[in-house]
């Protein structure tokens, strides 16, 4: 008889192998989450339980701390979520799951590597990690915390601490910054110079003032870049820089501008009268301050000043600076000062010499006469700005100026005494206007009209290529005009129309392609101009106000596309006040469009919201000489931040 024996008395094996690991756990030894045993060369004692043995087999010294790491991770499993597995009719686990890769991290005694991510020294693979601020992923940083935790090993790389070197002293005169070229060094410390409008009586140039104190070579450096432009505001600041450039006549020698554009008695708790008894700023001391300033090259005066600005004055502008390049006289039109310079500019007539005066302004000089422009613009061979806005010029003044200059910047709006006629002559013809950039040609149409039809068909067609900026406010622009305006939209970048006889049809063909329309008495188009490719504009600045057709309700009309994104680059539209005042009260509307309304002075704009595409571009462009915004109707004279009487001049009014 053969005995069969008893499972249950059955001897428990003495070693517990990979193949078997499927019976003592209903798992597959070649699961993902089933470790790699080490090699059948430890014995395990046969009463040991199963926890006892696996945790002996782990423990080995065999096997790398990733393979330790796994092991016990899978105990944790069988141990805390077995229950939780359901099981298929034939006993064995799901295989949806695990994983289906089944050669992750496997060690073989071949290989004698690993392709895990821990530094067992097996993986061939292994990266050190990024330096610290990164961040890493979760599926790197979990096992790498969990491996720190078990082993009691900090696995990340401790940086060395870095050395710091002690501080270099150096001798007076001998740091790297102090010996840099005298050039090189008076453009840094220029940057540090504040190009902002004074405001108040707050401290301006801190930093210069700070640089002063460095060091001997830091302090010739500054006083180059703190006295090269002089802004004075008040009379006190006035007397204070007169004093000390009196008692240093050094410095004199360094001042290249002298802006009084801010110059106000206003906030001293003085009326105009007693500011005068003050003697602070007079004509005697304003005659002064030029005397002591020999190489200036711009003067910027205005209005506030015209009583100061006498004969003596004059005559050290128009003689004695030889290297003044810039003058602006603006809004100065008191009678003192229109007698003082009809009485200096007469005495040009006998005398053949030429100024070097290259930028004139003498915006709403309204009180000189036209005797005065006669005499003194055929003596300005250099001239390349001039601002002559609602002044008396005549059509002979104009044509007078010397065929040598090269005028970039021209202002003639609302000037009465000159006709249309005469104005497209001499842009058409003179060589002096073919390279204008800034062009400004409005008239108040409740007084005098510049431009008419013709007088437009003949302009826009000879306008050159460099113009950027172009004002026709006023003139007699109707519907067949607009196929001549096509081609300036191109390359402007404002364009006023205000007054303009448009649709809303017209304007919209600035910034799509369609059909111009057509009067009786001109031609169709030819057919190669009708198949030339679509050309978008490059008009930032649009002006409509006091175009009937232009209202709230055409603008945000679907066959409008003023406001829609296809218009860009367009980004501010002035428009009247009734437009205004209307668009105001439109405040959801104006956010779903992306619009919003802004007012300054006189002055009302339609603006494109800067937190929506195509909004927010800089305004800044090198023929605007500093300014930043839209619309000007001043030329600027001199390079710096427009502020005082001269922005109130250039935007407001």
């Amino acid at each position: 008889m053969i005995s069969v024996p008893d499972p249950d008395l059955s001897p428990a094996p003495s070693r517990y192998y990979a193949a078997d690991f499927h019976k003592l756990t209903n798992r597959r030894a070649s699961s993902p989450l089933t470790p790699d045993f080490p090699l059948p060369n430890r014995v395990v004692p046969a009463r040991a339980t199963l926890d006892t043995a696996d945790r002996r087999a782990f423990t080995t010294n065999d096997a790398p701390p990733c393979v330790m790491q796994g092991a016990l991770q899978n105990l944790r499993i069988r141990q805390g979520s077995g229950s939780s597995v359901k099981e298929e009719a034939g006993g064995e686990i799901t295989r949806g799951f695990f994983p289906h890769n089944e050669d992750k991290d496997v060690i073989t005694p071949e290989s004698g590597s690993c392709t895990c991510c821990c530094r067992c020294g097996r993986s061939d693979s292994w990266r050190a990690s990024a330096g610290r601020g990164h961040r890493r992923a979760r599926s790197y940083t979990v096992p790498r915390a969990g491996i720190s935790e078990l082993t009691g090993i900090n696995w990340e790389p401790t940086k060395p601490a870095m050395a710091k070197e002690p501080p270099k002293t150096f001798a007076p005169g001998e740091a790297p910054l102090e010996k840099l070229p005298v050039e090189v060094l008076d453009e840094i410390i220029a940057q540090l110079a504040l190009d902002s409008p004074p405001s108040g009586y707050t401290p301006r140039n801190v930093d210069l003032i700070s640089c002063l104190l460095t060091s001997r070579t830091f302090h010739v450096a500054t006083i180059n870049t703190l006295y090269s432009h002089i802004t004075i505001p008040h009379s006190s600041i006035f007397s204070k820089f007169l004093t000390h450039v009196a008692e240093y006549p050094g410095l004199g020698t360094i001042v290249k501008r002298l802006d009084l554009s801010h110059f106000t008695s206003i906030g001293l708790g003085r009326s105009r009268q007693v500011n005068s008894e003050v003697q602070n700023m007079t004509s005697r001391t304003l005659h002064k301050c030029l005397e002591l300033t020999p190489a200036i090259q711009e003067v910027l005066l205005q209005e506030n000043l015209d009583d100061d600005i006498d004969e003596n004055v004059l005559c050290k502008l128009f003689y004695g600076l030889p290297k003044l390049r810039a003058v602006d006289f603006c809004a100065s039109s008191s009678k003192p000062f229109a007698e003082s310079f009809t009485s200096v500019v007469t005495g040009l007539v006998d005398v053949p010499m030429n100024l070097g005066i290259r930028r004139l302004g003498l915006h709403e000089c309204f009180t000189l006469p036209s005797a005065v422009f006669e005499t003194l613009l055929p003596r300005l061979p250099y001239l390349t700005h001039l601002d002559l806005s609602h002044t008396r010029i005549t059509d002979n003044a104009l044509a007078s100026i010397p065929e040598s200059a090269s005028l970039s910047h021209l202002n003639l709006g609302r000037c009465t005494q000159i006709s249309g006629h005469g104005v497209v002559d001499f842009l058409t013809n003179h060589p002096a206007a073919k390279n204008l950039v800034f062009l400004n040609l409005s008239c108040d149409i409740a007084r005098y009209r510049l431009l008419w039809e013709p007088d437009v068909e003949r302009l826009l067609p000879a306008l050159p290529d460099t113009l950027r900026s172009l004002n026709l406010n006023g003139a007699k622009i109707r519907n067949w005009h607009v196929p001549l305006l096509l081609p300036l939209t191109k390359h402007l970048e404002e364009l006023s129309l205000a007054s303009a006889e448009l649709s809303v049809q017209d304007i919209n063909s600035f910034f799509r392609p369609a059909s111009p329309p057509r009067s009786p008495t001109h031609e169709p188009a030819a057919p190669e101009e009708l198949s030339q490719p679509w050309v978008p504009p490059t008009l930032h600045y649009l002006d409509l106000s006091s175009i009937p057709t232009v209202t709230q309700s055409s603008l945000f009309s679907t066959s409008c596309v003023l406001l829609s994104p296809s218009s860009s680059p367009l980004e501010v539209i002035e428009l009247g006040d009734k437009a205004i005042s209307s668009l105001r009260e439109c405040r959801n509307t104006n956010k779903r469009l992306g619009w919003v309304v802004k007012e300054l002075g006189r002055r009302g704009w339609y603006v494109r919201d800067s937190n929506v595409a195509g909004g927010n571009q800089s305004g800044r462009r090198s023929w605007k000489m500093g300014a930043m915004w839209w619309g000007m109707r001043k030329c600027p004279m001199a390079w710096g931040e427009v502020g005082g009487l001269y922005g109130h001049y250039m935007f407001k009014k």
